[in-house]
């Protein structure tokens, strides 16, 4: 499927103290990530027998998400759209990207790995997370695990790998980019040099995260260390939860919390085919059922998957089982999607295609008549997509799986941003207490909207937002135009308001009030006054407008109804 595999043993980082104050970190926490690299760009050249030489990237909503190295070579890079790739590398062949594909190809590895150090998690197509004790203990040391690890896959499946190990899946993920051991208790002092972009992994599709990366850079935090250095409660008042996850993330702690409930028996469910089916199709249609069944049971518990167990018994009584590890809550379609790419691997007969006898679980030799989905990891629900319509979610119906089955054709004909859910945010302003979401993905606000906000604009809020304020003009009785002293008060009465090219007569007005935001920061530093206005025309139909006056000139930011 690709070149040899790197043979190259990881390099031994340097080990850290703590810090004080710090929680210790614990020796159950030491992961090993196999890391097999452009794994879309690998997946599908290996389908269409392309040779490893010949430039290759991935693209979706014309950007590319993954390119080969001979690629990357000639000027292609992550982000940029299709055109521009073509532009730098004229011989650049491009492939669709495809989920499904990537988990097919990538489960002759995942068999692989699984045979020296059992207790894989899938995280994704092309990354591979474990408990390192085992491997660690039974080898010797995380050196040998590591090219044993390295040289087995490449035998087996003729895929380059790299390994990695660090405390925690974050670190262990980037320990696995630059094939380096870090021991336990280092993942601290690795990390501090690496920069604030690390954070925002690609294949993980994070906007969020994007977002936190700009503002650190901005703010003068460059490197992972720099952001570790900042007290986590400045960190929670000024960013928000998700900036908190990162947080912990840069400090060398595992991003999710460490209490975990452990799912009872009866959340798991079962189904049986008869007679057995051994086709991707019939076995996706029948996981679909289960995967609403299971999500349903954890909902009715105000519970949500985050690991989730698959388990295949064929009619010939062999056993194939997997985890898949996800970063976020899973929905109903994300339980059904990873139970699907998971049947297309087994049936379809991944098997390796070099080295000595597949293991008697690498390709079925029956169909499947017992399918069993166990939640390994459940945690609370709250963070699950709410309702875009009234009554959709986990109640919604027929009308709201429509619904969310149109959205998601949509994304599919237009690209994930044709499709957007308004998630309520912190903020000051009408424009930063709304952000939009790609439909399907976590509505998690990039800033807590509890928070006390000081000088936040009172109730109600405006009707109607203009995602870019629209120019005013407000006028004295002259016709002069309206100004704001410095210490928050109009230069005159206010007597008239034109706007889109129509004049009201100012009736009344509220404020004006200050509005003195992000002063640390020099570049998006805001320094504005924003006036309520409510003014009517000759006929005497009336209207509010929530006006803001910055660099000397006023704008409308809402309408009121």
């Amino acid at each position: 499927m690709a070149g040899p595999a790197s043979r190259r043993s990881p390099r031994t980082g340097p080990v850290a103290s703590r810090r004080p104050g710090e929680p210790e970190v614990r020796l159950s926490s030491y992961t090993l990530v196999v890391w097999c690299a452009d794994w879309p760009v690998v997946a599908a050249s290996a389908q269409a027998a392309l040779p490893p030489h010949v430039p290759a990237a991935v693209v979706r909503g014309g950007e590319v998400v993954a390119c080969s190295a001979t690629a990357r070579a000639q000027g292609v890079r992550r982000g940029q759209r299709k055109r521009a790739a073509q532009g730098r590398c004229p011989e650049l062949v491009l492939f669709d990207h495809d989920d499904a594909r990537d988990a097919r190809a990538f489960e002759p590895v995942a068999q692989a790995v699984e045979e020296l150090a059992p207790g894989i998690e899938v995280v994704r197509p092309g990354l591979i997370a474990l408990d390192a004790r085992g491997p660690v203990g039974y080898h010797g040391s995380p050196e040998r695990a590591a090219e044993l690890l390295v040289d087995h896959v490449a035998a087996r499946v003729g895929v380059e790998a790299q390994v990695g190990f660090a405390d925690g899946l974050f670190a262990a993920t980037l320990a696995a980019h630059r094939g380096v051991v870090v021991p336990p208790g280092g993942a601290a002092e690795f990390l501090a040099p690496l920069g604030v972009h690390e954070l925002d992994q690609p294949a993980e599709h994070r906007a969020d995260r994007a977002e936190l990366v700009d503002l650190l850079r901005r703010l003068g935090l460059r490197t992972l260390g720099a952001f570790a250095a900042v007290p986590e409660r400045d960190v929670a008042s000024r960013f928000g939860r998700q900036a908190v996850l990162a947080h912990r993330m840069a400090r060398g702690l595992e991003e999710r919390p460490r209490a975990r409930r452990t799912p009872s028996v009866e959340l798991a469910v079962t189904g049986s085919f008869d007679p057995p089916v051994d086709r991707v199709d019939a076995a996706a249609f029948a996981a679909r059922g289960l995967a609403e069944e299971l999500h349903a049971r954890l909902v009715d518990r105000g519970l949500a998957c985050t690991r989730l167990g698959i388990l295949a018994t064929t009619e010939a009584g062999e056993e194939l089982r997997r985890v898949w590890r996800c970063a976020h809550p899973l929905t109903p379609q994300g339980i059904a999607d990873r139970v699907r790419w998971q049947l297309d691997g087994w049936l379809t007969g991944a098997a390796p295609t070099t080295g000595p006898t597949a293991s008697p679980t690498a390709s079925p030799t029956a169909g499947v008549h017992l399918l069993r989905l166990d939640p390994e990891e459940v945690v609370d629900a709250t963070a699950l997509q709410p309702g875009l319509w009234p009554g959709a979610g986990q109640e919604g119906g027929e009308s709201a799986e429509r619904a969310a089955r149109a959205a998601v054709h949509v994304q599919g004909l237009l690209g994930a941003q044709a499709v957007l859910t308004p998630v309520p945010r912190g903020g000051r302003g009408p424009v930063e207490r709304m952000r939009l979401v790609p439909w399907g993905d976590e509505p998690t606000p990039t800033d807590d909207p509890d928070l006390p906000w000081p000088g936040r604009l009172p109730a109600p809020s405006p009707a109607t937002v203009f995602a870019e304020p629209e120019p005013v003009a407000l006028l004295d009785g002259s016709g002069g135009d309206v100004g704001v002293t410095g210490y928050a008060e109009l230069t005159v009465p206010p007597s008239r308001i034109v706007h889109a090219g129509r004049t009201r007569r100012v009736l009344a007005w509220a404020g004006p009030w200050p509005v003195d935001e992000r002063w640390w920061d020099g570049h998006t530093a805001v320094r504005a006054a924003r006036l309520q206005v409510l003014g009517a025309t000759s006929n005497g139909e009336e209207l509010a407008f929530l006006l803001i006056r910055t660099g000397g000139r006023w704008a409308v930011e809402g309408v009121y109804d």
